[in-house]
């Protein structure tokens, strides 16, 4: 038996051409299968088939070409022919036999199957054309135009990046509250594809670092319970960091509980008689009256000085119990989410206190507590006593709608604060318009204190001077 050559035998073109220019061809690669030895010339043919006018002769190809097979070089081409000869010999007159043998022939030549040469003749008897379909692609419609997307970063740049369900509350608020029609379609977005707009990622890292045991006895170490009446603050210090040895200004942010309003104060120092008259100063910021106070147990905070103040107020003072991490998580968290994001970890001199809490009154304060959306948990307790808190969409809120959405709120007010002043501010702009006064008076703030830092910088003493 000899054996099959078709990987072996070298290949060679023998291009074939036995009709004149003006006639319209068939090019093809053929294949012959002869004395059981397959001789793959990939021989390029342009066969005229135009003296095929019956079916005898259709038959009689198809029965002479038993060893050969045919394949045409592009689809475009087997098409045209195929179109070409059905034409010719008029196959939707013929009879079912005929049709059969011309179904065979186009099979035979093209090399197609059974099934596909069936779906092109009924394509041809459709339209009377054999067209090559286009690819398309498939692709989802587009719910979002570039406009949109581009006031989504707008927001998102304004903001400080917030997360997906705040960020979603803001565009509600931007259509619905403030009537901003740009932002009608935007309304309705999703969490999860706003995630899938945004186009990079920001890492945050976070860094804790344990407190030192006290033993002194002012405060009460426990938790406050606030039993869902405002008024029960938290307060942190943050630092603003060291440059060349030179202390930073200090941050004081004290967030309420239960509606998450918050008041940060910039100080110099952290001594207890430059920070009690600016704790008093916060203190009276707050639209509610303040019934208690808690803190680390930060010397800044636990000292006679501030615990006179707060006694003088009736203030209730408490402070962190060792091993209880959370129990000044709150604040903790808005440390990160509010002034990190906001002032960042640059070196910012002591002598820009007094800049940063003009900063803080007129721009970051009215943004945090009426333009800027909060999670608000929901606890349940589950069937074996553990408390799981989750924290649904309806209930993101700003603080100030957390404020009034709290039963009897005017009982909580301080006296001259009512609901109608502070609506007229929360009206005054919209969530975003708000963030972008915000940001401007930020980078000015920011101008101003690098001012500052190079003129420390150009009058600091030379090191091993006698003055140092």
């Amino acid at each position: 038996m000899i054996p099959a050559l078709h990987s072996d035998v070298k290949r060679k073109t023998l291009p074939i051409q036995d009709e004149p220019e003006q006639s319209s061809y068939f090019q093809c690669k053929m294949n012959l299968y002869r004395y059981g030895v397959i001789y793959d010339w990939n021989m390029r043919l342009n066969m005229n088939d135009k003296q095929l006018r019956t079916l005898e002769q259709v038959k009689q190809f198809i029965a002479n070409s038993r060893g050969i097979e045919f394949n045409g070089i592009s689809m475009r081409e087997k098409y045209h022919w195929i179109e070409e000869v059905l034409r010719r010999f008029k196959y939707q007159w013929l009879k079912k036999a005929g049709k059969g043998v011309i179904r065979q022939y186009v099979q035979k030549v093209t090399g197609y199957s059974r099934s596909q040469v069936n779906r092109l003749v009924w394509l041809y008897q459709r339209s009377g054309k054999i067209m090559v379909t286009a690819y398309r692609r498939h692709r989802f419609p587009q719910k979002y135009t570039a406009a949109e997307v581009a006031l989504l970063a707008m927001t998102d740049e304004l903001h400080g990046w917030l997360s997906g369900p705040a960020t979603k509350r803001i565009l509600e608020r931007e259509y619905r509250v403030y009537g901003h029609g740009q932002f009608e379609n935007l309304a309705g977005i999703s969490v999860a594809h706003i995630y899938n707009l945004r186009r990079r990622r920001r890492d945050r890292g976070k860094h804790f670092t344990l407190t030192r045991s006290v033993t002194s006895r002012i405060g009460e170490r426990t938790r406050p319970e606030p039993q869902g009446q405002p008024g029960h603050i938290r307060v942190d210090t943050v630092h603003q960091g060291d440059q060349e040895g030179r202390k930073g200004v200090y941050h004081i942010n004290a967030v309420d509980e239960v509606t998450q309003w918050e008041i940060v104060a910039s100080v110099s120092r952290i001594a207890e008689y430059d920070l009690a008259p600016l704790l008093e100063r916060i203190l009276n910021q707050f639209p509610f009256q303040i019934r208690g106070f808690h803190s680390d147990n930060g010397s800044e905070y636990v000292n006679r000085v501030v615990a006179k103040l707060l006694n003088r107020l009736l203030i209730r003072f408490t402070r962190s119990r060792p091993r209880h991490s959370n129990d000044n998580g709150l604040v903790e968290s808005k440390n990160g989410a509010v002034l990190r994001k906001n002032l960042g970890y640059q070196h910012i001199p002591q002598s820009c206190a007094n800049l940063l809490n003009s900063f803080h009154r007129d721009n970051l304060n009215p943004y945090i507590n009426f333009h800027r959306p909060c999670f608000f948990p929901v606890a349940t307790i589950d069937l074996k006593g553990k408390v799981k808190k989750k924290y649904p969409y309806e209930k993101i809120k700003t603080p100030y709608e957390k404020l009034k959405s709290l039963p009897q709120v005017e009982t909580y007010l301080r006296p001259g604060i009512t609901l109608d002043k502070l609506d007229a501010i929360a009206n005054q702009m919209s969530d975003n318009e708000f963030a972008e006064r915000m940001v401007k008076a930020r980078s000015k703030l920011f101008e101003q204190t690098n001012r500052f830092s190079i003129a420390n910088k150009a009058n600091r003493l030379p090191s091993g001077s006698f003055f140092d």
